[in-house]
């Protein structure tokens, strides 16, 4: 394993990447992205990235062609991405690679991959605290210079558990918790400034996903993340969902954070419940 001085297992500080740069052993790989200019991101990595970061696409990379249902963002093919993250150098099993995934946004994006190579079976993957904005701020290089493709061997193992569709959502039984992780405005349907209908899932409760970092975009501490669920109920299915299944995977990794580690995904989230009704 290697030792990147985590500030936790989950989120490792610019300073501790800083100094790994070189180890060929960490892969670094850039998820900046913008729902509402979806170019926007790979546009900026080619403008200016940590060294040696490679980049990966919500759109392109990270989410599958959306279909009638399904959500906005359904899961990747496993077999494609794991082709991507061979090429990016990245290798599982016993000698597995380290993933470190930045973004812009307070985790949006950077914990939909952390999320995915974990379903994917691979568990050495953190999230570089307080983005790229914050390594900026830090004073720590950037480059243009893109990245040339490696020899890596990423073998996807499937946790199929971790995930539920909506026939499961409705057929849910008494005791599973639904988490909404989008704004609260979009929860009580309020606003809703991307999918055609406004609400919620009846019987979710609602923790927005921006309350696990602060406005900086770094994690709060695991005391907080703890004091945030503390009002659930002990040892109940919890399954997140968001919009289109992105920002719920930065509840997911609060919840780990909690040591909450067994809850579950609705890839398709409101995008695919609201695609039905």
């Amino acid at each position: 394993m290697i030792n990147l001085t985590l500030k936790n297992r989950w989120v490792v500080p610019a300073e501790a990447l800083c100094h790994c740069l070189s180890n060929s052993k960490i892969v670094v790989i850039d998820c900046r992205f913008s729902l509402a200019d979806p170019d926007l991101g790979q546009k900026l990595y080619l403008e200016s990235h940590i060294p040696g970061a490679y980049y990966l696409d919500l759109n392109r990379d990270l989410s599958s062609p959306v279909q009638p249902h399904g959500g906005r963002h359904p899961l990747p093919d496993p077999q494609k991405l794991a082709s991507k993250l061979t090429a990016m150098g990245v290798r599982s099993g016993a000698d597995a690679t380290w993933v470190v995934a930045y973004d812009d946004s307070r985790f949006a994006f950077a914990s939909r991959l952390w999320w995915l190579l974990r379903y994917l079976g691979h568990e050495q993957v953190a999230i570089l605290d307080g983005g790229f904005q914050g390594w900026q701020a830090a004073g720590y290089p950037v480059t243009a210079k893109l990245p040339q493709p490696q020899a890596g061997e990423f073998l996807p193992r499937l946790q199929s558990d971790w995930v539920r569709n909506i026939a499961a959502i409705q057929a849910r039984p008494d005791g599973v918790i639904l988490v909404d992780s989008r704004e609260a405005e979009r929860y009580r349907g309020e606003r809703e400034p991307i999918d055609p209908v406004a609400g919620h899932i009846p019987g979710a409760v609602n923790y927005p996903w921006q309350e696990v970092t602060d406005p900086q975009g770094f994690a709060l501490p695991e005391s907080v993340q703890q004091q945030r669920w503390a009002t659930l109920p002990p040892h109940q299915e919890i399954v997140v969902y968001c919009g289109s299944g992105v920002t719920a995977c930065v509840n997911l990794l609060s919840l780990e954070m909690a040591g909450m580690t067994s809850a579950k995904l609705y890839p398709g989230s409101w995008s695919d419940w609201c695609s039905y009704l």
